[in-house]
């Protein structure tokens, strides 16, 4: 293992080398600099874990090297060392990042139980750095599979939400299609990564458990509350706050989320003071809000303050050959998770699955795909481990009493094929059972060039 690396950036030469004796003695290698320029020097090319910085330097000013420090590597941990010290001096110091200051003249047995301390703090922070980096790797924006004009276009609009300071970002769209990973995707592309995120179903509570859920309470605030409680917008401080199937908050709690997304400040259950956080909230739901809101279901006002940031997430049946494309993805995953060795997907199995409408989106697909892994036998994935595909169509369709726009129809056929097949229009006549100039008669009878 390593020993960790010790900067002493102090103009006077007997203390620098006591200092380096001293360092040495415990294991520690070290660098020194007798003036800022060097201090600097040494930062931008050595792996620095500690720095024993002079207050006052021949050509800078100490405070002055700690911000550029902070700047270089938040987790360098900095000792500040003067022979000036004032309350005032160490309110300063403390303020702008150090992790401690010395009195000089210092006992150096003092000072070295110290550095142990500043090095234990900086491994820390490091381990937590890198956990939190395993932790956001999933939900990279690769994380989303798709190369569809829908989802490029998703892609592109999370990008912006993620790098906005918008708090509020609503997420819409039926089941099972990537609303929870979008959520996740914000956060950890987000300048709130290093924050809490904290998820609730709203669906999944009574209507008192979810309000002691966000807001939390005081002891005492009903019957089982035995202690105070924190709720997830005090717990989320600086991250996010992901509230899935909002669309089932109950009219009461809908005021009192209202007041939060307004203000930022709310009362625990049972409390009087308010508390204010700095939270993002993304808020998800499959429910049309429009026409909640017009069945007198949810608050207009809420509603409104929910989509600020509106995204919503498209349905399998939009997004064409990312069927193959996620399909090819969970065979990947379930030989590593099954250890096994499938290789492909047959072309007949491959049609199958393009051709479902997936009415439970990206959710059923990969239903599909493990079920399939459990039941092939080779290294091929064929249409019968697919058993839930097996072709059909309704040639019981019957004419409504009141007819039809049977060119409407035509239409609203030409335009999902084309979804479908992701604006291919040899795929999309296929799936129509024409030729390509047939579906390209049709295309431009209906305006649909774009």
């Amino acid at each position: 293992m390593t020993s960790p690396t010790v900067l002493v950036v102090e103009d006077e030469k007997l203390l620098r080398w006591s200092l380096r004796e001293a360092l040495s003695d415990e294991g520690y290698a070290v660098l020194e600099a007798a003036d800022g320029r060097e201090a600097r020097q040494h930062l931008g090319e050595d792996g620095v874990d500690l720095v024993l910085l002079d207050m006052r330097l021949p050509d800078a000013d100490g405070l002055s090297i700690l911000k550029d420090i902070k700047e270089r590597d938040p987790d360098i941990v900095v000792i500040l060392m003067t022979a000036y010290s004032s309350i005032e001096t160490a309110v300063q110091a403390i303020k702008a990042g150090a992790f401690d200051y010395a009195d000089k003249p210092f006992d150096m047995d003092r000072m070295m139980v110290l550095v142990g301390k500043a090095l234990e703090t900086t491994r820390l922070r490091r381990e937590v750095r890198a956990l939190r980096a395993r932790e956001s790797e999933p939900y990279a924006f690769d994380a989303i599979i798709g190369e569809s004009p829908a989802m490029v276009s998703i892609k592109r609009l999370l990008r912006k939400v993620a790098a906005s300071p918008a708090t509020t970002v609503l997420l819409t769209g039926e089941s099972g299609t990537g609303k929870d990973l979008a959520a996740k995707v914000i956060h950890y592309n987000s300048d709130r990564a290093g924050g809490p995120f904290m998820n609730v179903t709203c669906s999944a509570l009574t209507e008192t458990l979810l309000e002691s859920e966000l807001f939390g309470h005081e002891q005492g605030a009903f019957t089982d509350a035995k202690k105070r409680k924190q709720g997830l917008f005090e717990l989320a401080h600086q991250g996010t706050v992901y509230l899935d199937e909002v669309g089932e908050i109950p009219q009461s709690l809908q005021v009192k989320l209202l007041r939060f997304l307004e203000e930022r400040s709310f009362r625990r259950v049972g409390g009087t003071r308010d508390l204010t956080v700095d939270v993002r909230i993304v808020a998800a739901t499959n429910r049309n809000l429009d026409r909640a809101v017009q069945a007198g279901e949810f608050r207009e006002d809420l509603y409104y303050r929910l989509s600020v940031m509106p995204v919503r997430m498209p349905p399998m049946r939009e997004r064409g050959e990312d069927v193959l494309l996620l399909a090819r993805h969970y065979v990947d995953r379930f030989n590593r998770e099954f250890r096994r060795d499938v290789q492909q997907i047959d072309p007949e199995a491959a049609e199958r699955l393009t051709a479902q409408r997936w009415p439970g989106n990206v959710r059923e697909l990969k239903n599909a795909v493990e079920r399939a892994m459990l039941l092939a036998e080779g290294q091929t994935l064929s249409a019968d481990d697919f058993q839930i595909l097996a072709p059909s169509m309704d040639t019981d369709f019957r004419l409504p009493p009141a007819g039809i726009d049977f060119e409407q129809l035509e239409k609203q056929l030409v335009i999902q094929a084309l979804q479908r097949s992701g604006g291919n229009q040899t795929k999309a006549a296929k799936l129509l059972g024409m030729n390509r100039d047939q579906i390209r008669y049709r295309i431009e009878k209906f305006g649909l060039t774009d």
